[in-house]
């Protein structure tokens, strides 16, 4: 087994962000990356992904985003910048080892063990494998005998092979609504969702959303999630909600049931349906931390602001709501990581 300072599980933007705390730092890190690169999962997500937040507010530590920094990235910009900073850090980042199991070693400290066999012996552990591992699944009545296409957003990329059917998006944030939107260009579409969508405009006032958020300091407030269990407003330039109003999409209460070949609605109506899309969000798949007592009965972490509450020596980046509500994002995955590595140091 060898050793290192700290290990870093994950090596997409939370990850990155860590190995970039360790380096300033003067510590020996090394990265463990399930996939074949730094891209995290961002090479997975639809084809027609674009951020919400302009590229001046998209960069991790140490590299702006390039290009012009009021633009809008898309997915692919994304990807490529990740990769980009990957190979400027110039760390210690090995890809194709996905952790299976993390063990406190008696004495201090802990062992990391990848699928592949790997063992690296560490004093500090960062799982920065974020709040995104895990697809979420709701149980909704009758999605088990649905006998169409049932897809999670993480599995849907572009809308091709939905022309000309009929199709139900679930939920109500950003990817919802963007999907939604594009399927309703070549597909009959309905959003379907237990809350009405909620809106929050991109450009108030002239200026991007971030900016003000920025400027007031919220979006680095250590508030956390602030919004009482609703969901996210989805931030929009105009065009989602004018294609919501204009029904195409057209945006319902959440259906009764699923049928082998149909949906029927809240009102009673039965409707014919071809497939179904889940946006209905993520889950942290820290699996791998299991039988040392950094998780509740329900998989997720005991932490207070990334650190862990029960494990001395672990930390967390990239969880949702970690410390504000940028914590999973681009731009706040950065402050994060530096807080965190911060108090596991000290």
């Amino acid at each position: 087994m060898q050793h290192t300072d700290i290990v870093v599980i994950g090596a997409g933007q939370s990850g990155l962000a860590a190995a970039y705390q360790a380096k300033q730092a003067g510590r020996r890190a090394v990265v463990l990356e399930a996939g074949d690169d730094c891209a995290g999962s961002w090479a997975g997500y639809y084809d027609s992904l674009t951020l919400f937040s302009p590229a001046r507010f998209s960069s991790l530590p140490g590299m702006p985003f390039p290009g012009d920094p009021e633009r809008y990235p898309r997915r692919d910009e994304v990807v490529a910048y990740l990769r980009a900073y990957g190979d400027s850090l110039g760390a210690d980042i090995r890809c194709g080892q996905r952790v299976v199991k993390v063990s406190v070693v008696e004495g201090g400290g802990f062992a990391v063990v990848t699928e592949a066999g790997l063992e690296v012996g560490a004093g500090r552990v960062i799982a920065a494998s974020g709040g995104f591992g895990h697809p979420y699944t709701p149980n909704l009545p009758g999605l088990d005998t649905f006998s169409g296409p049932v897809l999670h957003s993480s599995e849907y990329r572009s809308p091709e092979a939905f022309i000309g059917k009929r199709v139900v998006v679930v939920g109500v944030g950003n990817s919802a609504v963007q999907i939604a939107a594009e399927l309703a260009e070549v597909a009959r579409v309905s959003l379907a969702s237990r809350a009405p969508v909620r809106w929050m405009p991109q450009r108030p006032f002239g200026r991007d959303l971030h900016w003000w958020l920025t400027r007031s300091g919220i979006d680095s407030a250590p508030i956390g999630r602030w919004l009482g269990g609703r969901s996210m407003p989805v931030i929009d330039d105009g065009r989602y909600r004018a294609a919501l109003a204009s029904g195409n999409p057209d945006r319902r209460p959440l259906f009764r049931r699923l049928e082998v070949d149909a949906v029927v609605w809240a009102d009673g109506a039965r409707e014919d349906l071809d497939a179904v899309i889940l946006a209905t969000g993520y889950r942290p798949d820290l699996s791998y931390l299991g039988g040392i007592g950094a998780l509740d009965e329900s998989g997720m972490p005991l932490h207070r602001a990334g650190v862990s509450t029960t494990v001395p020596g672990l930390g967390y980046v990239g969880l949702e709501y970690q410390r504000n509500n940028a914590s999973a994002s681009l731009r706040g995955v950065g402050r994060d990581a530096a807080f965190v590595f911060k108090k596991l140091a000290g």
